[in-house]
């Protein structure tokens, strides 16, 4: 199997454990966002809204994700656009969690939990995507 084929089976992977995370973890916070709601120190009906919300707008981020994981090396830009999204989630994060005065320890927690989670995918989608466009590209010198 040339070694192409391989990385891009790897991106896919990589893609695909993302996307079913992130997809469990906005169904969770839709279809349950009372469980969530403290985490974010927020409750009531706004709370419920906010967080479900939260799990709306995580569904529409990993839209982009199908098509990917289908056929990564044609659809490359839009891999490009998932890697970027991701810096974006932890960038964004990192920052409101450095700002975040003294006294919400249950909300860092849960923000550095994101962070994690996050950094790890994007960590994990660099390298799969480097190593799909090397492959490539020593194969067309050969």
């Amino acid at each position: 199997m040339k070694a192409h084929t391989i990385a891009t089976w790897g991106a896919r992977l990589i893609l695909a454990i993302v996307f079913l995370l992130n997809v469990s973890c906005a169904l969770a916070f839709v279809a349950r966002p009372e469980a969530y709601a403290p985490s974010f120190e927020v409750g009531g009906v706004a709370g419920v809204t906010l967080v479900r919300g939260i799990g709306i707008l995580f569904l529409m981020w990993n839209a982009t994700y199908p098509l990917a994981i289908w056929h990564p090396w044609h659809y490359r830009r839009l891999v490009l656009i998932i890697v970027v999204q991701q810096a974006i989630g932890v960038a964004g994060e990192t920052w409101m969690l450095l700002g975040l005065p003294p006294g919400h320890e249950g909300l860092a927690a849960s923000g550095w939990r994101f962070v994690a989670f996050d950094a790890a995918g994007l960590l994990a989608m660099l390298v799969a995507s480097t190593a799909m466009l090397v492959t490539r590209r020593v194969e067309q010198h050969r």
